[in-house]
């Protein structure tokens, strides 16, 4: 197989050698169930309280405002699902962006099935959300705003604590999907003023699998998955605990090597955008140039078709993503380069580089040489 050259980190990453290392024992000798009483059970339950301990500690929380999931889209289910129906006795309003991933929008969707009513905030022509459009949108039934951190398409950071900040002046639960963001940028509860907060573990070289949601203490918030007691009689289900394990010390891996490792991916994006943007002219830049993941690279290329651009990338050995991992074979344009404003025929031609630890000057210098011919070649049919 050929060396292949891997841009597409904010789809998944691999699990890092350290966090296989921790996570295997909780596989084979330690296996026990988190639920029992006897002394394997024990074990294991100790191991998942030193886990959320660990995630705890990275993000700024108290270890009993930490829940396990089974990923990023379970959690952000299950903040914007449980916050509404908990609070539909006293209001059914719901307010977050028309850029969120569809875990939130289709979430949202589904409240509204339900009776609720969703504000669905537009962006600017850079992806960012205005929060004085957060402050026009509140009204006295407002139940639940959620507001992604970071882009998962376009990499655009959001003012999540100005929001935070408007939310808590007004009593209303604020949620932020921090799935892209977490692991590559500095996240603490505490500082972007949130009531919820969801993750997962594979973005940050982590098992796929597991996530967690942060729940500020006080928040009511009722219940998605129903049966055991397990995390505090609020999520039922046997405790992943080789998942937690993972997990944490993927996170605690993250926090350490920041902000080094951010500042490294950071020169190759800026390195990457300016020699595309040298090469390819007309190429567009979509998402915030300064306010933007470290890692992201996002363009649309006009009279190019993106799935044609990702094969014959990926037939040179270059894996990279057309937006979303989660929409991958959707037909229709991506909801978040139509929200900034983005003609359907030019987002057909959008293409997402996602960088990580891992690649090189020399890999970038590679992608620079191959994807300008390859934009001109199609640009010919």
């Amino acid at each position: 197989m050929m060396n292949r050259i891997y841009l597409d980190h904010a789809a998944t990453t691999a699990v890092s050698p350290e966090v296989l290392r921790e996570m295997l024992p909780f596989m084979t000798e330690c296996f026990g169930n988190a639920a029992s009483i006897h002394g394997t059970g024990r074990e294991a339950h100790r191991a998942l309280d030193r886990a959320r301990k660990q995630v705890a500690a990275v993000l700024g929380a108290q270890p009993q405002e930490v829940y396990f999931t089974s990923g990023g889209s379970e959690s952000d289910n299950w903040a914007v699902k449980g916050v509404a129906w908990a609070a539909r006795g006293r209001g059914k309003h719901v307010i977050t962006s028309a850029v969120e991933h569809h875990a939130v929008l289709n979430a949202c969707a589904w409240l509204e099935g339900m009776g609720f009513e969703v504000t669905r905030l537009p962006v600017d022509a850079l992806g960012r959300v205005d929060p004085d459009s957060v402050a026009r949108a509140l009204r006295p039934d407002t139940v639940l705003i959620s507001v992604m951190t970071a882009n998962n398409e376009i990499g655009t950071l959001q003012p999540i604590r100005e929001i935070g900040e408007i939310a808590r002046s007004r009593g209303v639960p604020f949620h932020t999907d921090a799935v892209q963001a977490a692991g590559h940028i500095p996240v603490n509860v505490e500082e972007l003023q949130v009531d919820l907060l969801s993750l997962s573990a594979h973005k940050f070289h982590g098992p796929k699998g597991v996530g967690i949601l942060y729940v500020r203490r006080g928040t009511k918030l009722d219940s998605l998955i129903h049966g055991g007691a397990q995390e505090r009689g609020l999520r039922a289900g046997t405790p992943n605990v080789p998942g937690a394990v993972g997990l944490a010390k993927a996170l605690e891996l993250a926090a350490a090597s920041l902000p080094e490792s951010a500042d490294r991916v950071r020169a190759l994006r800026d390195q990457l955008i300016r020699e595309i943007r040298a090469r390819i002219p007309d190429a567009v830049l979509n998402g915030d140039p300064e306010r933007r993941l470290p890692g992201n690279v996002h363009f649309s290329f006009p009279g190019v078709d993106g799935e044609a651009l990702l094969l014959r990338l990926d037939l040179a050995g270059i894996a990279c993503s057309g937006g979303s991992a989660c929409t991958s074979g959707a037909q229709e344009p991506s909801h978040v380069l139509a929200a900034i404003g983005q003609a359907p025929e030019l987002a057909k031609g959008g293409l997402r580089m996602t960088l990580g630890e891992e690649n090189t000057p020399e890999e970038i210098k590679e992608v620079l040489r191959v994807l300008p011919e390859i934009v001109q070649d199609l640009k010919r049919f």
